[in-house]
């Protein structure tokens, strides 16, 4: 074999270890996915999709999307799964809108916002000593507390549209710095912090642990009760928090404002790779697959494609993403 040979077969072989690389981390693949549709939309929609005042619109509606996603990971990577996030975000919004209704002042606004992340949290502190201390399945102690809890808002506002609230709600939704939507930086911020905790904390660590196995996981000295609890608990803080940025957003409340919320985390989690057997996938993954959900919704929009079909695409990703991580472990 002549050096020109001898080089050329090195070349060929270090580009096929780089592809291989590639097609092996499930966030490369994913990212060239995304890239993928928004050339597609992008053509579609005639360069529509692509401009800089629907990427910032894509961005502000997949932030209140990709908070909760967040606390569903934080669910999904224990074992379990959250179908109360949506009753969640929605009791806590109806609850804080009562207290703010007719009142102004950013003091009445900070009350508010506590208020939805002090319900939000304890709520998923209820799910998590469920699962955890009376072994009730995730499936069930979710779902419902998800019904309950809408049934709970319905009573509480009856059912009405609540837009007396203070202006200052609105800072989080509607505001920019420097033409950057503050929701989506407050999405972006949250995601960095979750992906530390997740990666470089004993309590992240844990979080898989308990995910991939409960029972080597306690006979490791983990409390998995408490790693259980902890979890909903930061699933629920998360649901708080989308309520308040799905408030701010519209500055005002409606019984349809989380509506299908815990199917969107639910889509956004598996698309980017978190098992739903428990302790595998990235927080990246999931910030990706919310980007992915977003695009695909917003080209459809652009393209007034029927609402029905929204529904059809949801479901059929949700099955995909699944089947594929169902496929992977076999």
């Amino acid at each position: 074999m002549t050096e020109i040979e001898e080089r050329a077969k090195s070349f060929k072989d270090t580009a096929r270890d780089i592809v291989r690389g590639i097609f092996r981390n499930e966030n490369a693949v994913l990212g060239g996915i995304l890239v993928v549709l928004v050339g597609i939309f992008a053509v579609l929609t005639k360069g529509h999709a692509v401009t800089r005042g629907n990427v910032l619109g894509v961005l502000v509606q997949s932030s209140v999307r990709g908070i909760a996603a967040m606390g569903q990971t934080f669910a999904i990577l224990t074992g379990g799964i959250d179908l109360s996030i949506s009753g969640v975000a929605l009791i806590a919004m109806a609850l804080a809108a009562t207290f703010m209704e007719g009142k102004v002042g950013p003091l009445t606004v900070a009350a508010g916002i506590a208020i939805m992340l002090v319900v939000g949290m304890a709520l998923g502190a209820t799910t998590g000593l469920a699962r955890s201390r009376i072994k009730m399945p995730a499936l069930i102690v979710t779902l419902a507390l998800g019904i309950m809890l809408n049934g709970v808002a319905l009573r509480v506002t009856g059912g009405y549209i609540i837009t007396n609230l203070p202006k200052q709600i609105g800072f989080l939704g509607q505001s920019y710095v420097a033409g950057f939507p503050v929701i989506g930086i407050a999405f972006i911020t949250i995601a960095a912090i979750v992906y530390f905790v997740l990666n470089h904390t004993t309590f992240g660590r844990s979080v898989y642990a308990v995910g991939g196995n409960p029972v080597s996981a306690w006979l490791s000295g983990i409390n998995v009760n408490n790693v259980v609890v902890w979890a909903c608990a930061i699933c629920g803080l998360c649901a708080g928090i989308a309520a308040w940025a799905a408030m701010s957003r519209i500055a005002c409340f409606t019984m349809a404002s989380t509506a299908g919320l815990h199917i969107d985390t639910i889509a956004a989690s598996v698309i980017g790779g978190i098992s739903l057997r428990g302790g595998r996938g990235s927080i990246i993954g999931v910030v990706i697959g919310t980007f992915i959900l977003g695009v695909i919704t917003n080209g459809m929009n652009i393209l007034a494609v029927a609402p029905a079909y929204h529904t059809i695409a949801k479901g059929a990703i949700i099955y995909a993403a699944v089947a594929i991580d169902y496929i992977r472990r076999r």
